[in-house]
């Protein structure tokens, strides 16, 4: 039992060391994240997509009414396992997909702010920060790590680096990131099941 606690402590530190070494990735995701809220936020979409959005909007709304609180838990994790794996898998490909749900992940989210401001002033915010407090960085590291996976092409060894960047990241997706995601559930469908 000891070993095996020792054992996980040095993942852990194996982890965070990735993690820091992986830092860069994680400021340009953070970089294009706000950049592209701000833009959300001042800069209305085209007509048509504008009402898709909202269209989008509804329906996560239609999805989420009349779960159950473990319901909810449910739906919320899975949706943020996918989308937090899929950052991670498919950085495979240069590193596109993480930027590209990187932009428009925040760029719903300025929109939506906006909407809701419009609506309920900036008190409102307030009760928007708790959803994100363990989400946020989940979703970021598994977009950073997915980043760095990307560049293995530009690498001397690249066979090697791919299979070295893609263990280590899968690695923090089980140890860090799934737990992050697990209690970011929790929260949110607490707030969710109880506004």
């Amino acid at each position: 039992m000891k070993k095996d606690k020792i054992n996980l402590i040095k993942e852990y530190k194996k982890c965070w060391r990735y993690l820091y070494d992986s830092r860069n990735f994680f400021y340009i995701i953070l970089g294009i994240f706000f950049s592209s809220i701000i833009l959300g936020y001042l800069i209305l979409p085209p007509e048509t997509i504008y009402n898709q959005l909202l269209e989008y909007i509804q329906e996560l709304i239609k999805l989420t009414q009349g779960k159950s609180f473990s319901e909810l838990i449910g739906f919320i994790f899975v949706n943020n396992i996918k989308i937090s794996f899929f950052g991670i898998f498919f950085g495979i490909f240069f590193g596109i997909f993480p930027i590209i749900a990187t932009f428009m992940n925040g760029y719903f989210l300025g929109f939506v702010s906006r909407l809701t401001i419009s609506e309920n002033g900036f008190s409102i915010l307030w009760h928007l920060v708790p959803h994100g407090i363990f989400e946020l960085p989940a979703i970021f590291i598994s977009f950073a790590l997915g980043l760095k996976i990307g560049t293995f092409i530009f690498q001397k060894e690249k066979k090697k680096t791919f299979f070295n960047y893609f263990w280590k990241s899968i690695r923090i997706f089980l140890l860090i990131v799934f737990p992050l995601l697990v209690i970011a559930a929790i929260i949110e469908s607490f707030l969710i099941f109880y506004s």
